[in-house]
């Protein structure tokens, strides 16, 4: 398989995994919702209960900071490594791939995956050659 093909499927699964990233970053909605909830009483009950059963406001509030930051690192990671396969197909931005690669080496297994190849696939004489010739024919 000749390097051109293998940074053709690299940049692939890059929008695999960079999808995934966003997927699992959208499980954060579930907090930030039931914080919300929490915070403005959005549950509602059939039962009437007294004020001092009620959960202290920073509960909910804890919940639904957490909800959103996980929410907002899952979708940046997400988009970011999109934007990676998208520079590794166009055979721009080398640095900023090996960068993503070696972030995207902490996401267990997918993204561990990926950055391992990525690395070692960009890290080579031929990928560094393959991204010289995209230069000279641009």
């Amino acid at each position: 398989m000749s390097t051109k093909e293998q940074l053709n499927l690299l940049a692939i699964f890059h929008y695999v995994v960079g999808g995934l990233h966003a997927l699992f970053g959208s499980f954060g909605l579930i907090h930030l919702t039931m914080g919300l909830c929490m915070l403005f009483g959005g549950f509602g009950s059939m039962v009437q209960t007294s004020p001092a059963n009620e959960p202290p406001a920073f509960i909910g509030l804890f919940f639904a900071i957490f909800g959103a930051v996980f929410v907002l690192f899952g979708w940046s990671l997400g988009l970011l490594t999109i934007i990676s396969g998208r520079k590794i197909a166009q055979r721009k931005a080398r640095k900023f791939s090996i960068v993503m690669g070696a972030i995207n080496c902490a996401m267990f297994p997918f993204g561990t995956t990926l950055g391992v190849f990525t690395l070692i696939l960009l890290s080579s004489a031929k990928g560094v050659q393959e991204y010289s010739e995209a230069l000279i024919t641009a």
